[in-house]
């Protein structure tokens, strides 16, 4: 069987299905009588962000609900403790932090004085001389109490260098023809002087996500897009195109995503034998730049 450290609907289950998780956390809120917020702009978001960015722990704190005392979990669903949640986001302070973005991606009102999100939080962090870019996936529920908006439910991802995916794509459609469409990425390649990157893994593996993400980030994609076709070869359940993974000598029991890299003539250059993508959500930008450029064609390879 291949080995995924956490498949996707483990890994991903709180954020891919977060408006959903926290609609059933604002049902079981009493929230006080006020206005709708407009989810178009929330000021306290904006707030909490000023916050983060001034490493002022006190600040993040007072944000929290207290009555009653808020929800605060681990990826893994386990409960965590405010001090650790405050801690995490004002720590990045004394690391280098320079600046702090919240993404937006899914956004809801259940019901009048609650607001529920889910967001990447991109943190610039200037150290020893290089901006390095951190995301942080999380999911936040505000409840409006009087006045004031505080936070009731909060939880996060760990900071990886690569943007983590919060949103289920189908990359590897059940009906795809690979043979097929790896004979049109080389035709492609031929044409264009490009390289065929053939990625063997499933939609279950969250690292297959994260590799994806990777290739169109704004620090890979222009080599990628120079340089590379692609093409989502499908597993399955480590039961589907196990003859083309064999064809391009790829043992797939040492994890995937797994990468063949191929000439526009549709010759095999590389093909990945130590799992070296298995565990992408834990590498940087520069670690897969430099296999893009190791493998990427030059004006005498093909």
């Amino acid at each position: 069987m291949v080995q995924c450290d956490i498949v996707m609907e483990t890994r991903m289950r709180h954020f891919l299905t977060a408006a959903t998780l926290l609609w059933m956390v604002a049902t079981c809120l009493k929230p006080a009588s006020g206005q709708t917020s407009d989810a178009a702009v929330f000021a306290p978001v904006e707030q909490w962000r000023i916050a983060v960015a001034a490493g002022d722990a006190a600040a993040l704190t007072k944000m929290f609900a207290t009555s009653p005392p808020p929800q605060i979990k681990g990826l893994d669903g386990k409960d965590a403790t405010l001090e650790s949640e405050v801690k995490f986001w004002s720590g990045w302070k004394a690391k280098g932090l320079t600046n702090v973005r919240v993404e937006i991606v899914k956004e809801q009102l259940p019901q009048p004085n609650v607001h529920v999100l889910v967001a990447e939080v991109v943190l610039s962090v200037q150290a020893e001389g290089a901006v390095k870019i951190y995301y942080v996936g999380m999911a936040q529920a505000w409840l409006e109490t009087g006045d004031a908006w505080n936070l009731a439910f909060v939880q996060r991802q760990d900071a990886a260098r690569l943007r983590q995916p919060l949103e289920q794509k189908d990359l590897y459609p059940a009906a795809a023809d690979a043979k097929e469409e790896i004979i049109e990425a080389i035709r492609a390649a031929a044409a264009a002087h490009k390289r065929v990157l053939v990625v063997f893994g499933a939609n279950w593996c969250y690292d297959c996500h994260v590799l994806e993400e990777a290739f169109h980030s704004p620090e890979i994609s222009p080599t990628f897009e120079k340089s590379f076709v692609v093409v989502h070869v499908d597993i399955g359940q480590a039961d589907k195109n196990l003859d083309i993974a064999k064809l391009y000598d790829v043992p797939l029991d040492r994890g995937v995503p797994a990468i063949a890299v191929l000439g526009n003539d549709g010759k095999l250059l590389f093909s990945q034998k130590r799992g070296e993508f298995e565990a992408t959500r834990s590498m940087a930008p520069e670690d897969i730049l430099d296999f893009l450029n190791k493998w990427k064609p030059s004006s005498s390879q093909n």
